[in-house]
């Protein structure tokens, strides 16, 4: 499972990803996501800013991914 103290590779073409994206990309609510940011189940995200933070896109698709391979590998 994806933690807050894991890295994830840049790639080449990344970019941020603002909350609103990240949210409507795994479907969770604000305090969802802030919830598995907390557990250590969510990747945490970077801060580009007093008042502004990000997500590499990597990172998110990377945890999409292992959900996927977590759910298969169940049934």
């Amino acid at each position: 499972m994806a933690s807050t103290n894991q890295k994830y590779s840049i790639q080449p073409n990344d970019r941020f990803l603002r909350f609103p994206e990240v949210k409507a990309r795994v479907g969770f609510s604000r305090s969802q996501i802030h919830l598995l940011i907390k557990q250590g189940r969510f990747p945490a995200p970077h801060k580009l800013g007093a008042r502004a933070s990000a997500w590499l896109e990597s990172s998110i698709d990377e945890w999409i991914y292992e959900r996927v391979s977590a759910s298969q590998a169940d049934a």
